[in-house]
Order: structure tokens, then C-alpha cells, then sequence
């Protein structure tokens, strides 16, 4: 999070659409630490300092005994986090070039707003196609007796692209590339059309239903940064979102936004599953038709909501 020059209580948040140096980090999880590198570009966007050169070590599970907690606002959707110490606001900090903090949800929930969390009424609708997972997830369930949930996540806990749809988007492209990652899914599947999974509504593997898909990923700037400079691409690699403009604004409810990607809900009593690549996957539900954004972003009158158990 960002802390304001003049308003220290005032906390906005950090991400890749807005601040295109979010792709100079990089992760690793090793055992129960992530480890954070700053991935000084060849032309440096900073002054160099001492921190940019140190592996950040970050434990999973901090002491929360002595943090601070602070209020976070994502997307109008709120969580209590607990404002990690010195070492860490000081190294991202250093990186960013501008005040900064690290927090940590802990056992904290944001809701999710709309009509983006599963219904989980009806029985699915069989589909015949197998496709092969080409990513790997685990996760947490939405339990059933809990209104549903999120973490950090932007406003579901899965992404699902498809290959498919990539190659689409890469043949756009004829004197660029584009990977994958750049459009950061937890799940990536081959798919047998492109710009199918729109339509997608539930996965299953094994024969067992695990991940309910409820709406469309609408795309932003950050299809555009170059992760190696921290900046928006130069050439064509800086025009992916506007190469998309022509046929994938098919959201009615954010209709200057193009679509790539489906957001994910992992089904109740599959919090203990694991996926891996080259699984086979079957979509088991389908919708008639595209689902429509209605996180209240877009509303005048939206206020920011706390979790609220029933």
C-alpha cells in the first residue's frame, strides 16, 4: 500500500495497472518464507539504494502479536490487515521510490460484492469436451455456512485463461510476444476454442466438480507493461489492450473494457485438492449466455462494505 505524503493514515492501494514498476518484483515461495527480489532494469527508474539489492525475506505466518492494523480498500471491498514492521516498509519503500507498507490479511475477509460469488443451487449441465490443465492451484474453499469470501485477490480467489485464447491474442502480435503472465491466471487450460471459457461455468476433474466460474475478467493497462523495464512496452507489445478493443468488449456492464479470462470460485469440500499439469479437465456447466460486471465500482452511490458473518 502507498502511504500519502501528506496524510500518513491514508493508504492506497499498489498495483501493476497504475504502478507498472510492480513488474520489476519477483517471488518465490520456499517452505513457509516468500522470498521478494527487486529486479533492477537495465535503464534504472530509481536512484540506487542498498535495499534494491537484498532478497526480502517474508514469513507466511508473521507474529501478528505487535503489528498495527490498519484499514484496507479494495474495489469497495474492506478487510482489517495487520501493517508489517519497519524491515519491510523500508525495503518496498526503497524499491518503489515512494512511501510504502506491507500488509498482512491474517485471518481477515473481504466480501465480495455483486453477483460474483457462486450460486451454488442447480445441478451442472454436462458437457462432453476434456481439456488439459496447463497451470496448477490450490486453494480454500468457500464454506457454505459463511457468506462467500475473498483474500487480496482482486475480486475472486481463481483466474482461468485458455491457451486457445492466448494464441488468438499472440497472432495480433505478428513483430511482438506476449506470454501468459502477463495476464497473471492461477489456471491455464488448452481449451478447443478460443474466447470459450466466456461461457464456462463450472470445471471438474476426476469426475468431481471443483471450480465454479462466475464473470469475465475485464482487462486493463497492465496487458501493456514490459516487466523486464517496469514501464509500458515500447512498439507493438505496448498496444495489447488496444488490440483487444475491437472484439472482446463483450461485457455489457463495463462495456470500454475488453475480456480475457474467467473468474473462479473453488467449490465447497475441495479445499484439499491438488492440480496438476497435464490433468484432464472437463467443463461440466455451461451458460447461455455471457455474465454481466456488476461489482458496484460504477455506482454513485456504492459505499465501501466490511465481511459480515450470517
Amino acid at each position: 500500500m502507498r502511504v500519502d505524503d501528506t496524510d500518513p493514515s491514508k493508504l492506497t492501494k499498489v498495483q501493476i495497472d497504475k504502478n507498472h514498476e510492480c513488474g520489476l518484483f519477483k517471488q518465490d515461495i520456499v517452505g513457509d518464507k516468500i522470498y521478494v527480489s527487486y529486479l533492477t532494469p537495465k535503464k534504472p527508474i530509481l536512484p540506487a539504494l542498498p535495499h534494491q539489492n537484498v532478497v526480502l525475506e517474508v514469513p507466511l505466518h508473521p507474529d501478528k502479536s505487535d503489528l498495527e492494523t490498519v484499514d484496507i480498500d479494495l474495489h469497495l471491498s474492506m478487510v482489517k490487515a495487520y501493517r508489517m514492521d519497519a524491515r519491510y516498509n523500508d525495503w518496498f519503500s526503497a524499491c518503489f521510490g515512494f512511501k510504502a507498507i506491507l500488509v498482512y490479511i491474517g485471518d481477515g475477509r473481504r466480501p465480495v460484492l455483486g453477483t460474483y460469488a457462486p450460486r451454488l443451487d442447480g445441478p451442472p449441465r454436462q458437457q462432453g469436451w476434456l481439456s488439459t490443465l496447463s497451470g496448477y492451484a490450490t486453494g480454500n474453499s468457500q464454506r457454505s455456512k459463511d457468506p462467500p469470501w475473498i483474500t487480496f485477490s482482486d475480486l475472486a480467489p481463481f483466474l482461468v485463461v485458455s491457451e486457445k485464447s492466448l494464441a488468438n491474442i499472440q497472432a495480433r502480435l505478428p513483430s511482438s510476444d506476449i506470454e501468459i503472465t502477463a495476464f497473471r491466471p492461477n489456471i491455464v487450460i488448452d481449451g478447443e476454442s478460443e474466447f470459450d471459457e466466456d461461457f464456462w461455468a463450472e470445471l471438474s476433474t476426476n469426475n468431481t466438480p471443483f471450480l465454479t466460474l462466475t464473470k469475465m475478467c475485464n482487462r486493463c493497462t497492465s496487458l501493456n507493461v514490459d516487466y523486464d523495464t517496469g514501464k509500458i512496452a515500447d512498439g507493438e507489445r505496448g498496444t495489447v489492450l488496444k488490440k483487444l478493443m475491437s472484439d472482446r468488449r463483450v461485457d455489457k456492464g463495463a462495456k470500454y473494457s475488453p475480456v480475457f479470462g474467467k473468474y473462479g470460485f473453488l467449490i465447497d469440500e475441495q479445499e484439499n485438492m491438488t492440480l496438476l499439469v497435464g490433468d484432464d479437465i472437463t467443463v461440466t456447466k455451461r451458460a447461455d449466455e455471457r455474465p454481466i460486471f456488476d461489482w458496484p465500482l460504477r455506482s454513485k452511490n456504492a459505499q465501501p462494505q466490511f465481511y459480515h458473518m450470517e
